[in-house]
């Protein structure tokens, strides 16, 4: 007698090419942040799933709010499919937006070209695949007809690229949702359970213009900032002492990923604007990094004469911790990873960060598992020619699925 179980895997199975083509679908509709205009794909995702007699509730955030943080529109999705009262609520969230393709592609970015077992296009595998992979997960336990209890919410969200306050962060702080289970996007093959936290800020330099042929009427804000760039980097041995008791995480890293300054090449600089990034492991204190990075910039130009800091905060993002419950999840993906990938997948951490951590600052526990390879690089993400191996979004499709009955069947 066939289980629930097998079931849920054939149906899958019947519909594999359907799935293909909603991803493709979705892939076909550019979401490139920065500018972020979203709202287009938000709309198409709710008509495609209107098809499947779902209605989408469609969550724009402000004009207003979502242009002062630097993007253009957002509409953040919720799909909520209540069943039978005394379960859990499990959503599953996957973001639309995505870096901007960028040169070097072979394949169309937003062609969703299938060849060779592969699809390709930006965000094939971070993370529209999983848009796909938790409808079809979804479809797959509904057309089941067996007895469900508790409720299913997809969420589907528009702000990752920036830090997720705008996505996932909006809907939790409008209450407009409070599940007691997330699986987040991922990769088919591990579990991320922790990550990263991250901090972004902004050092401008204030110096003074002056001529090149006279540099002692100005204050040179370069100069300045080659002391900022030259104390933050001999850090660097520091930090690699620095080791996280976490599987998949090692040490806390922190770079200047950019620099503008300057207005010609005979001109002392005025103005010099460093970007920098410092990752935190998750057993450190965001507030105590965040001074001590603060008064190593503010040490490094102590005493310069005509020159002035300001240090700005980009992005504050907590790391994501396992939370009571996070077991549970973590039990069931293995599981039926075991069944329908035919190994244990590992449950670990990642030195990235995402949107699940949202999920967690609020105490629910919550997971990253999807469509994807062993590792990021594989996939290309964020890189030319972005692919996902078609029968990894099969076999994530099938482990997701069981996952929700083994939480929602009765």
């Amino acid at each position: 007698m066939t289980t629930n179980k097998e079931q849920l895997a054939q149906w899958i199975d019947a519909h594999f090419d359907e799935e293909v083509g909603v991803l493709q679908q979705l892939l076909r509709v550019p979401t490139d942040t920065p500018p972020g205009n979203n709202a287009p794909h938000a709309d198409m995702v709710a008509d495609l799933v209107k098809a499947y007699g779902w209605s989408a509730e469609k969550h724009a955030v402000p004009a207003q709010v979502v242009q002062d943080y630097g993007m253009e529109t957002i509409t953040n999705l919720i799909v909520r499919r209540p069943y039978q009262a005394g379960g859990p609520t499990v959503a599953l969230n996957a973001h639309g937006d995505v870096v901007p393709p960028g040169d070097n592609w072979t394949y169309p970015p937003y062609g969703g070209v299938v060849e060779n077992g592969y699809i390709y296009g930006r965000a094939a595998a971070v993370s529209k695949c999983d848009f796909a992979t938790y409808i079809f997960a979804t479809r797959a336990l509904e057309a089941l007809g067996v007895p469900l209890k508790g409720g299913l919410e997809l969420h589907f969200t528009y702000d990752e690229e920036f830090g997720g306050l705008l996505g996932p962060g909006w809907l939790l702080e409008q209450k407009l949702t409070k599940p007691d289970f997330v699986i987040a996007a991922g990769f088919s093959y591990n579990i991320v359970t922790a990550h990263n936290a991250c901090l972004q800020l902004e050092i401008t330099v204030h110096g003074k213009s002056g001529h090149g042929a006279m540099p002692e009427t100005g204050h040179d804000a370069l100069q300045a900032a080659t002391r900022i760039l030259n104390a933050i980097y001999d850090q660097l041995p520091e930090l690699k002492k620095v080791k996280s008791k976490i599987p998949g995480i090692d040490s806390p890293t922190m770079l200047v990923g950019r620099i503008d300054g300057g207005t010609n090449t005979n001109v002392v600089p005025g103005k010099v604007v460093l970007k920098m990034d410092r990752r935190m492991i998750p057993e450190e204190d965001p507030v105590a990094v965040e001074a001590q990075v603060r008064a190593l910039i503010e040490k490094a130009v102590e005493g310069q004469p005509g020159i002035r800091i300001e240090i700005k905060r980009l992005l504050l993002s907590h790391a994501l911790r396992e939370q009571p419950g996070t077991e549970k999840l973590v039990a069931s993906l293995q599981q039926n990873a075991q069944t329908f990938i035919g190994e244990k997948i590992p449950a670990q951490g990642t030195p990235l960060y995402a949107d699940a951590r949202l999920y967690g600052e609020q105490g629910i526990p919550a997971v990253l598992y999807g469509a994807g390879p062993r590792s990021v690089p594989e996939s290309n993400a964020k890189k030319a020619d972005e692919r996902l191996l078609l029968e990894d979004l099969r076999k994530a499709t099938k482990v997701v699925a069981c996952t929700l009955l083994d939480f929602l069947g009765e």
